[in-house]
């Protein structure tokens, strides 16, 4: 157990933590006890993924229905939807967690670029373009082939650039997400991937996607998943340090966020793994998972490990939030 520091404390404390991710399916486990622990962690912002590539645009609009009410309604004491980065601090400063969405595929669309806006009034405010595989918009980091975005792909980028939902790199294959972030005139992100230097893992990036992500002005968030921080993949807040270590001397500290990505439907998730080895090929361990993944009781050891690498107040805050909130409210509309 990691001892945590007045100090990191305080920053704990007085911090907006935002997080990128957390997989948000339809039916998944122990949904009615996570969010509470994030809570309870201190987290004032969490991204939930309600949109994925196996969904359909029927299903999609029904589970984000169903979720809306279930956050709204039945959560209202302690959660609060938001669409703005001013409902982030007035949930903040309320005592609520503000939970958003955001899509893991551009499936959910159809084939239909006027569906950007309707899902973005829904409250859907970044969307990856491609899970590991090839769809219509984009390649997967999973796939053989290593192909450009579709002429699909490249006008959902300029549409999602005028409506004000932010472009998401993240699972998409290597010069997919290089020509996504060429072609936007906002902010790109990578909402929770690492870095290939330090994990030689498919689904990690490389060092000029980083720089490419930096150059709009956008932000890596770092993700929590045993598989691609560490070559022994469990996950530790060492590793996790190591590769905001590496962004920040490539980029700068004000380029990098969380995405923890974190897994709390374990044979869920194993199932779907088993059911689906063309999305996951290779690096994704069978059980035992203990270890592999990050979780909302990590934070205090994550930012105290932050405080003894040298990181400024600044920084940590940026890193925990502030560096996503400046892309947000310049993006969002």
């Amino acid at each position: 157990m990691v001892e945590v520091s007045e100090r990191a404390k305080q920053l704990l404390y007085e911090s907006t933590i935002c997080d990128m991710t957390l997989p948000w399916g339809s039916g998944y486990q122990n949904q009615d006890n996570i969010l509470p622990e994030f809570k309870q962690a201190g987290v004032n912002f969490i991204s939930l993924t309600v949109g994925v590539d196996r969904m359909s645009r029927v299903d999609t609009v029904r589970h984000i229905a169903a979720q809306r009410n279930r956050i709204i309604r039945d959560w209202g004491d302690t959660c609060q939807f938001v669409e703005s980065v001013e409902d982030i601090l007035k949930a903040e400063k309320a005592g609520k967690l503000a939970v958003g969405f955001h899509f893991q595929g551009a499936n959910p669309l159809d084939g239909d670029i006027n569906m950007v806006e309707f899902y973005y009034k829904l409250g859907v405010r970044h969307m990856l373009f491609a899970y590991n595989q090839r769809n219509q918009a984009s390649d997967g980091c999973h796939e053989l082939t290593d192909g450009r975005l579709s002429r699909f792909g490249i006008r959902l980028v300029e549409e999602m650039n005028h409506i004000g939902m932010i472009v998401d790199g993240t699972h998409c294959g290597y010069k997919s997400s290089m020509e996504m972030m060429e072609t936007s005139s906002a902010p790109a992100i990578f909402s929770h991937s690492n870095t290939m230097a330090i994990r030689n893992h498919p689904r990690n990036i490389r060092d000029d996607q980083i720089k490419a992500c930096a150059k709009t002005g956008g932000f890596i968030g770092v993700n929590g998943v045993g598989h691609f921080l560490a070559e022994d993949m469990v996950a530790t807040s060492d590793a996790f340090a190591r590769h905001i270590d590496y962004i920040a001397e490539l980029v700068g500290p004000e380029h990098i966020a969380i995405g923890l990505d974190h897994v709390y439907y374990l044979e869920q998730q194993h199932a779907r793994r088993q059911a689906n080895p063309d999305a996951y090929p290779e690096g994704y361990p069978p059980p035992d998972w203990s270890g592999s993944y990050l979780g909302p009781a990590d934070y205090p050891s994550l930012v105290q490990v932050l405080v003894e690498h040298g990181y400024k107040d600044t920084e940590i805050r940026g890193i925990l939030g502030e560096n996503f909130l400046r892309v947000a409210q310049g993006v969002w509309k």
